[in-house]
C-alpha cells in the first residue's frame, strides 16, 4: 500500500513533465496547461477505492477531532471527501450555532458544531461504528441494563443520551416508543426496546 504513493507521485510529475516539455502556445492565444500537481489525487488513493472506513473513537470521528478547522475544505478532508457539505446557521440556548451538514444524496448522515475549530459531531451513518462496533440501531440492552448513572433526557430532542461506557468524548442517544409524562426518563423495561439513533462526539 505503501509503495503506491510514490509511485502516484512519481506518475504526476512525469505528467507535469510532459506538459511543460512540449512547444509552448503563445502567451496571447489564452492556451493553459493542466498541471497535474495542482489536482487533489488523495481523493484516487487506494484506501478511498472501498468505502468509507470512518469511526468514532476517543479522539475523534474519522480524521475530525479538535483541531479541525470549522470550514469545508478541512472538513471535507477529515471525511476523505465521502459526503456532500453544506453550511448552515442557528438560535440555540441564546446563541448562534454555526454547523456543517454530511449529507449522502438527500439524507443527512453527519452534523458538525463549532466555533473556528470543530467542537461536536453527531453522527446519524449507520456505516460508522464506534467502540465494540456500536452503531445506528444498536439496541440500548446491549450496552446499558439501567439508565440511572449513565442517562439523561437528550437536549432538544425526545430521546435519552446516555455516556458511552469508560469514554470521556462519547455518547449514544436512543430514542423508541414511549407515552409518558414529557421530561422524564422512560423505565428501564421501555429503555431496553429504544436503539442509537444518534452517536455523539464532543471535544
Amino acid at each position: 500500500m505503501k509503495t503506491l504513493r510514490p509511485l502516484a507521485l512519481a506518475a504526476a510529475v512525469m505528467l507535469a513533465g510532459c506538459a511543460s516539455s512540449g512547444a509552448s502556445a503563445p502567451a496571447s492565444s489564452g492556451a493553459t496547461w493542466w498541471n497535474p500537481l495542482t489536482y487533489s489525487w488523495s481523493s484516487l488513493a487506494p484506501w478511498h477505492w472501498f468505502g468509507s472506513s470512518i469511526e468514532v473513537s476517543e479522539q475523534g470521528v474519522g480524521g475530525l477531532n479538535g483541531t479541525t478547522a470549522m470550514n469545508e475544505q478541512a472538513i471535507g478532508d477529515a471525511l476523505n471527501g465521502d459526503y456532500q457539505l453544506r453550511k448552515g446557521m442557528r438560535g440555540e440556548n441564546g446563541s448562534v450555532i454555526t454547523f456543517f451538514q454530511a449529507l449522502d444524496g438527500k439524507e443527512v448522515k453527519l452534523e458538525i458544531q463549532g466555533d473556528t475549530k470543530v467542537s461536536q459531531v453527531k453522527v446519524m451513518d449507520s456505516d460508522i461504528k464506534a467502540a465494540a462496533g456500536v452503531k445506528i440501531g444498536t439496541p440500548f440492552s446491549d450496552l446499558y441494563s439501567r439508565a440511572f448513572g449513565s442517562c439523561q433526557k437528550a437536549s432538544g430532542s425526545d430521546g435519552v443520551e446516555c455516556k458511552a461506557p469508560d469514554s470521556q468524548h462519547i455518547s449514544y442517544v436512543f430514542t423508541g416508543e414511549w407515552h409518558g409524562p414529557e421530561g422524564l426518563l422512560p423505565s428501564d423495561d421501555t429503555l431496553k426496546k429504544w436503539t442509537v439513533s444518534q452517536i455523539i462526539w464532543r471535544r
